[in-house]
C-alpha cells in the first residue's frame, strides 16, 4: 500500500509539472505540439539521467524509485498526449506535420536519454 501511496502522489506531483511546463512551452503556438515535445524531452534526459545514477551509483531506495520513476515521471512524461496529437495532425491534413512530430520525438527523445545516461559520468569521475 505504501509504494502505491507513493507512486500516486508522484503522479499527481507529475501530472501537474506536465500541464504547467506543456502549457509555458505550447502558449501561442497551435499548430506543432511544442509543448508535448518539450515536456517529452525533459522526461527523456531526465529519466535517463536518474536511471544512470540508480544502477551505476544505486542512490535510490526502490520506494524512491517508485515515487520519481514510476510515479513522477509516469505522470510528467506524455506519450499518451504524443499519439492523440499526431493523429489530430493526420485527421487535419498535416501529413509532414506529423511526420515531423514523431520524428522529433523519437529521435531527440533517444538522444536526450543517452544523453542523460551520460551525464552521471561528465559530473562524478
Amino acid at each position: 500500500m505504501n509504494r502505491l501511496l507513493l507512486v500516486g502522489t508522484g503522479g499527481f506531483i507529475g501530472s501537474v509539472l506536465r500541464y504547467l511546463a506543456s502549457g509555458f512551452v505550447q502558449q501561442g503556438t497551435v499548430q506543432f505540439p511544442y509543448g508535448t515535445l518539450a515536456v517529452n524531452l525533459a522526461g527523456c534526459l531526465t529519466i535517463g539521467f536518474l536511471s544512470e545514477l540508480a544502477e551505476a551509483y544505486g542512490v535510490f531506495t526502490p520506494e524512491t524509485r517508485s515515487f520519481v520513476f514510476v510515479g513522477i515521471l509516469g505522470g510528467f512524461t506524455t506519450f499518451s498526449a504524443f499519439g492523440n496529437e499526431t493523429v489530430n495532425l493526420l485527421r487535419d491534413g498535416e501529413g509532414l506535420l506529423a511526420l515531423a512530430n514523431v520524428g522529433a520525438h523519437v529521435v531527440l527523445g533517444l538522444g536526450a536519454v543517452w544523453a542523460g545516461r551520460a551525464l552521471p559520468h561528465l559530473i562524478w569521475r
